[in-house]
């Protein structure tokens, strides 16, 4: 984890080194409506939860650009049994998204995504031991930008990797994510 962290820090550093004039940071945060889909999720309830994290836009063209973020994220499900409770669990989540400019400011964005499980809160068990520590994913979503930095952002993380990590558990489950964020380029 700490390899890939210090990757994407040093790419987006390079970034600047590459073409400043192109490269603007920011950050943003936002409203987090998560789910665990898959095997014997008939009473998994969607989770409430909140992102926060830091980016970089680099303007490769007029219409395209890459965005390279870091994203602190709270998912997982509210578990309709009495004992469990809401389970939440918190991701550092590294998205590499392309954006297309439909319009100077609408852009439609996509991109891949590695998360790494940072904790678990909530139900009778610790959860952490019993999921795999890195999720993969890949993002949809539209943004529009204003001209002053702020931008508006809505999102699907799509997960693509089984979270469940115990010896002989045949169900697999997954994390799906619709996120919600406003955000500021300095």
């Amino acid at each position: 984890m700490k390899k890939l962290l210090l990757v994407t820090v040093i790419a987006v550093l390079g970034l600047t080194n590459i073409n400043a004039q192109k490269v603007e940071f920011g950050a943003k945060a936002g409203l987090n409506l998560a789910f665990i889909t898959g095997d014997n999720t008939e009473d998994f309830k969607p989770n409430t939860d909140f992102h926060v994290g830091v980016m970089a836009e680099w303007k490769i063209t007029n219409k395209f650009s890459l965005q390279p973020e870091i994203i602190y994220s709270g998912q997982g499900s509210d578990i309709n049994i009495e004992s469990e409770g809401r389970i939440s669990l918190y991701y550092l989540n590294i998205p590499v998204i392309g954006k297309y400019y439909v319009t100077e400011r609408l852009s439609l964005e996509a991109g891949p995504q590695v998360g790494y499980l940072l904790s678990t809160k909530g139900g009778t068990i610790d959860y952490k031991d019993l999921l795999h520590t890195t999720d993969y994913g890949v993002n949809f979503g539209v943004g529009y930008k204003l001209d002053n930095g702020l931008n508006f952002t809505a999102r699907y993380n799509l997960g693509l990797s089984n979270i469940n990590n115990v010896d002989g558990f045949s169900e697999k489950n997954r994390n799906g994510v619709f996120q919600l964020s406003v955000g500021y380029f300095f």
